[in-house]
Parts: structure tokens; sequence; C-alpha cells
């Protein structure tokens, strides 16, 4: 690879925080993953030293309409300044408590092949909040020699590692003849969110999230909007 492997944002934006408790705030799964967008604008406008931002400047920076980002956030109650906007700085750690990002959320990935090799070098997870401790695959050696420092294990470990180290977020990124299966494996064994990266769609019990990356598809768009 020439340079480092960058992970484009609509892939970090799908991988959404699960938080172990949401509190008492009845809040819908839609809505948490805008918020971990909302998070994510804030963060950037707090690193360019930003205090107060406007419903319609943030709405615009998370591709969402304003009337939408102020009925999110109207579920912590009252927050902004008619004419002054949000207090970046309070919006976003109430986002983050609400989000328990206090801490890394400790992540793992299924399938160290050409793909999941290039994930596990990426180094702008824990900028989102989230930590890959683990990778699993059949051939463990063949993901240490293209250069992943992340421990690599092999398969039989898998759910023995997601129950001793209390995981709920996964990577799957293994060939399709082999996801269905090992997607039952992680939900049987604790995980309630997925991002997919195999070109399947995943069947699994209702109160786990999956989140689909099909690449093909995402270019598939791209090319009908530059013809």
């Amino acid at each position: 690879m020439n340079g480092p492997f960058v992970l484009p944002p609509f892939l970090t934006s799908k991988l959404v925080d699960i938080p172990d408790k949401i509190g008492k705030i009845d809040i819908p799964k839609k809505a948490i993953y805008r918020l971990s967008i909302y998070y994510r604008c804030l963060q950037k406008l707090r690193d360019n030293s930003v205090d107060t931002v406007s419903s319609t400047t943030l709405a615009r920076a998370a591709g969402v309409k304003p009337a939408q980002l102020r009925k999110d956030l109207a579920y912590f109650g009252q927050f902004g300044t008619r004419g002054l906007g949000y207090p970046v700085d309070i919006l976003s750690t109430t986002i983050r408590e609400t989000l328990g990002r206090e801490h890394l959320q400790p992540v793992i990935l299924v399938g160290a092949g050409n793909l999941g090799s290039a994930l596990l070098r990426y180094q702008g997870f824990g900028r989102e909040g989230f930590e890959v401790i683990a990778a699993f695959d059949s051939n463990p050696e063949g993901a240490r020699a293209r250069g992943v420092q992340i421990p690599v294990l092999p398969n039989e470990r898998l759910e023995t590692f997601i129950t001793e180290n209390f995981v709920k977020l996964a990577i799957l990124c293994v060939p399709v003849e082999f996801a269905q299966s090992v997607a039952n494996r992680l939900v049987a064994a604790g995980i309630q969110g997925i991002l997919n990266f195999s070109p399947i769609v995943l069947e699994v019990a209702t109160d786990v999230t999956v989140n689909n990356v099909d690449l093909a598809l995402e270019l598939e768009h791209l090319g009908y909007f530059i013809r």
C-alpha cells in the first residue's frame, strides 16, 4: 500500500455505539445512530475551538434536516438559546454520556483476509470511540504476514473471547458462504451489533443491530451519479 489506509467516513459512521444502558431516556435506535453522527460533528467543532453552533449548521454537517436534529436533541430536554445556538461542549458531553463513550467501545473483527487486514491496520477507530481488541481467522499467520499488529486468534476461540471480554460489537469480513453461520455464533456469544461487509442479508434476532456495507453497491450508486 502507498501510504496509510484511510477508512471512508461512510464506513465509520455505520459503526454505531451499543451502550450498556441508555439511562431512563427512551431513544429510538435510528435516533441513536444520528446521535453518533452529531457527536462526531461536535468533536470536530471542539477541535476548531467553536463554542456554539446553530441547529442549521450542525444539521447540515450531519446530513439531516434541522427539524430532525431539534427533535433528536429534544430527548435531553431544552438545549440551546434562540439566536445563539447550542453550546458545543455541553451538548457533546451529554451525547457522549448517553452513548456510553466515557471509555473506548471494544470491537472484534472476524475474517482477517485482504479487506479485514486493511481495516485492522486502520488507525482511526480510536478517535471515533472504538478499539478493535482482537481478530479471528482460520489462518491467523496469514493476517500477521500482512502487517497486522492486533492479536489474530483462531476461530475456535471466538465465543470464549467474546464472553470473557464482554464484547458487544463485531465487524464481519468473511466470505459470503460463511457469513450467516459466523453471525449465528457471534449472536449466540452475546454480540449485539454487527458491521457486515459480506454481501448477504443476515438473519438475526430483532434485538441485534446489523449495518451492511456493500462496497459494490456503493460504487454502483456513485456510478449512476457520474454518468
